[in-house]
Parts: structure tokens; sequence; C-alpha cells
């Protein structure tokens, strides 16, 4: 325990009076000599038990502003979820029934024939909330083929509920997958096709039996699940886990370095960041503790020495050598999580971390606050040149498609930028009321003043020209100066 001498007691005598604003270092405190004048300081070490005791606190603060931050789904919308899955795991079975009898299969395989529907991403992590997404995968047997049977029958089904609206099917993409939205609730939906006449409800995807001979696109759908169900089984305890990631996303939200299309983490980058860090720490099971951790590990991280989990399947060599943060699947011994990062985000990244570095050093002082930690990224403070990227359609349905294939090329956009500046891309959404037509738009902020504008623009419009298949909008980059 640190203590203060104090000479304003009732009594008229010094007394010790316990002081927290000492963090394990010299107590800003002193006493007297024979000269009244000259003060020395004492070197005091919080107790362990204080120290426990104020991590505690400030992990019930933290826990409760993760609450009142919207992180955590009430009953009611967990509930509401649970039974999105439960109902389309019923359509699929009856859709697999339906294919099994148009295939003119044996009576015995068509009793036999089933398929399910697995979660990953945030929801199948179990850190989602209420108004997050939900990653599902269809999983079906060797008869059901992606192009017909998911792309046309399944969907036909999907599209005739009064459930479902909104139904896409996105066939180009590296995941095929179809997209819509169930009671409200917005779902992407690969497909992913076993060798096997029965795929149980609850089929344990890690079971190299069940991977045999299955193509490229299904292994592909399956490497969600596959990283989510690895992080699960590796880490000691999923509650803390789960508590641990939702204050990395929260971080990684705020301070601009989540977006893997913008260059910076996904998901699964810092799903297993966050399993690496529980792993390391067994025996802590409080929040803040954790998060200090979590923060003085990568802001000193000897990138780009790999990131992998204990237990995963260790490579023999690290395929993706060129990658500037490397961090391992671990479902996978030759594969690594896939990064668009650049030296640009890099260095924000760097930075970032160092930053939560540098305030957590405060935690067991009076005057700390979570809310640093989590404060918005001041872009308009930071930057005062910035490239707009204006994106629009005629039609407000036809905008998503739009904005999303033109986002899945940004990482090309970036490339092309940081030939000839630093480049930050801000990964929020903003909407210009100058723009008749329904429009979104993005400021990346940008170091440098030369720009060449016209050849980046020329490069990134025939990138975008080439391979989109729905009706194309309007792509404009522009330079923006703020005072």
């Amino acid at each position: 325990m640190a203590y203060v001498i104090h000479h304003n007691d009732p009594t008229g005598r010094a007394a010790l009076v316990p002081n927290y604003s000492s963090l394990n270092i010299i107590n800003p405190n002193f006493v007297h000599n024979h000269h009244p004048q000259l003060l020395y300081p004492v070197r005091f070490a919080l107790h362990p038990a204080v120290v426990a005791q104020i991590e505690l606190a400030r992990s019930i603060t933290l826990q409760q502003l993760i609450i009142d931050e919207g992180l955590v789904p009430s009953q009611e919308e967990e509930q509401r979820r649970n039974n999105v899955i439960r109902r389309l795991r019923e359509i699929v079975m009856k859709w697999i029934k339906n294919v099994a009898y148009l295939r003119r299969l044996p009576e015995n395989h068509i009793r036999a024939a089933s398929a399910t529907i697995l979660t990953y991403g945030s929801y199948g992590l179990g850190v989602h909330n209420a108004e997050s997404d939900i990653d599902a995968l269809c999983v079906g047997p060797w008869f059901a083929s992606l192009t017909e049977d998911f792309f046309i029958v399944l969907h036909n089904m999907l599209a005739k509920r009064v459930e479902v609206s909104d139904i896409q099917c996105v066939k180009d993409a590296k995941v095929p997958l179809m997209r819509f939205k169930f009671e409200g609730i917005s779902i992407d939906l690969p497909y992913a096709q076993l060798q096997v006449t029965t795929v149980p409800e609850n089929v344990d995807i890690l079971n190299s039996l069940f991977l045999n001979g299955i193509d490229e696109t299904s292994w592909k759908s399956l490497s969600g699940v596959r990283a989510n169900n690895s992080i699960l089984q590796l880490v000691p305890n999923v509650k803390i886990f789960q508590e641990l990631l939702r204050c990395v996303k929260l971080w990684a939200k705020r301070r601009g370095v989540y977006g893997n299309l913008f260059g910076f983490f996904g998901g699964v980058h810092l799903a297993v960041l966050s399993a690496f860090i529980c792993q390391r720490n067994p025996n802590v099971s409080l929040l803040a503790a954790l998060v200090s951790i979590f923060f003085k590990t990568f802001a000193f991280w000897p990138w780009p020495t790999p990131v992998i989990l204990q237990g995963s399947m260790l490579p023999h060599h690290h395929p993706e050598t060129r990658s500037l943060m490397p961090i391992q699947l671990p479902s996978s011994p030759h594969e690594y999580c896939h990064s668009n990062i650049t030296n640009s985000t890099f260095t924000k990244i760097k930075t970032e971390f160092r930053r939560g570095y540098c305030l957590i050093q405060d935690l067991l002082k009076p005057q700390f606050d979570w809310r640093n930690l989590f404060e918005p990224y001041p872009y308009s403070k930071i930057y005062h040149r910035f490239l707009k990227i204006t994106l629009s359609c005629s039609k407000k349905d036809e905008l998503g498609d739009w904005v999303g294939w033109v986002k899945s090329r940004f990482p090309g956009l970036l490339v092309k930028l940081e030939l000839q500046s630093f480049c930050d891309p801000n990964p929020s959404e903003y909407f210009d009321e100058s723009i008749q037509d329904p429009n979104v738009v993005f400021y990346w902020g940008l170091a440098v003043d030369d720009l060449d504008l016209d050849l980046v623009q020329k490069e990134f419009q025939k990138n975008i020209g080439n391979g989109f298949k729905g009706i194309t909008g309007n792509m404009t980059l522009s330079l923006i100066q703020t005072v």
C-alpha cells in the first residue's frame, strides 16, 4: 500500500493515508527532515491486493461501458437471432429433401439426406450486438450443387417467404454467397458441399473426415467457421475472451483501424490477437488487466514475427512472407489471415497500439477514464488534406451493390495512392447532401499536397469497370483542403 504523510489530521498528529496515484513507481509525496524546505521522495509499491482491487473496479467500469455502448444484445434480441437460425435450418432441411427427390435418389438416401446452417464471424464468436449482421454457412451433401441447387432452388425457396427481403446472389465474389434480410436481420450465406449424404446439424468441420474431396470454393467457404471453432476451442475461458474481443473491436472501430478492405484489421485478425493474449495469460480473469496486457504486448510486438496460437497447427514455414503483420489462421498450418495492410496503415496501427499502451499506464490512477481509450480518431485535426471518394447511383436500391463492388477494389486503390503519399483511409461512410442522387462518400487522410489525382482516378476507374455485373454507378475522386 502507498501512503501519504498527511498533516491535517483532526488529532493534530501527522497521519498516513492511502494514496492511489502511484503506479508502482516513486511515490509523489515527501517527508521533512531538519531542513523544512528540502524534500526527499519515498519509494512505495502498491500492495498486490490493492492493485487487484483497483483492477476489479476498472473491470466493472469497462464492462458497464461496453453495455452502455449497446455492444451486448438483450435477451430478446438474442432469442430473435436464435429463432432466425433455427428457421433457416428448417428451410435448408426442406430444401435438401427436395433436391434429393429431384435428383431421383433412392428412398433411403432421401430419408437420410440432410443439410445444416453453421454460424461464424461476430455472431459465431458470441461478440455480436443488436446491429450486427449474421454470417451463416449452408453446408450440404455431395449431390446438392452450388450453381443449380443453392443459387436457384434454395434461392427461389427463400425468395417466396414473407420473412425474406432484399435477396441477391453474389456469384462473382471470392466466396460466392446469397445476401438477404430475414425478419430485418442482414444475413450473408455462402455454401459448402461435403462429400457425404447426411450432414449432422452441428457437423464438426474441424474433423478431417468431413473434408475429404471437397472443392476449393467449399474450402474457402468453410474457412470462417473453421477459424471460429478453432479459436473457441483454444482459448482457456470463452467468456473472458469474448469480453476482451468486444473491447478490442470497439477500440479498433473508434480509432479507425478496423476494416480489412481499408488496409486495417478484420474481425478474424482481432479475434486471433485477443485469443493470443488469453492463451498467454490463462490465470488473468480481470478484463482491465487483459486489456492492459493486450496493448503492452502488441505495442512492442516485433513484426513481422507472426502471431500464432498455441495448440494450432504450426507451419513448417511462413508462406505469407510479404505480410507486414502476419497472423496465422488457427485452423490451417499454411494459411494466414488475409491482409491488405499497407506501409501507411501499418504505421497507423502501430501508432494506435502505442497510444493505447500509454493510456493504460494510468490504469491505477484516480483520474483514469476508459473513454479516453475509445475516443474517436480526430481525422480533421490530424489531416488538412483529404481524398474524397464519391459513389452514387440513380436508384437507392442499386447503391448497395455498387458501393460493395467499389469497396472490394479499395485495396488496389490504396496501393496506387501509397506510391505517392501516406494515406489513412477512414472506413466511415458519409452522405453528401449537395448531390441529388443516393450516394456514399469516403474521406481518406493524405500527407502530401502534390497528388497526381488524374492518374489515380484513371487507373481506379479502369479497375472498377472490369467484372462488375450489376448496374454501374458513378465514382469520382476529388481533393479536399481543410483549414
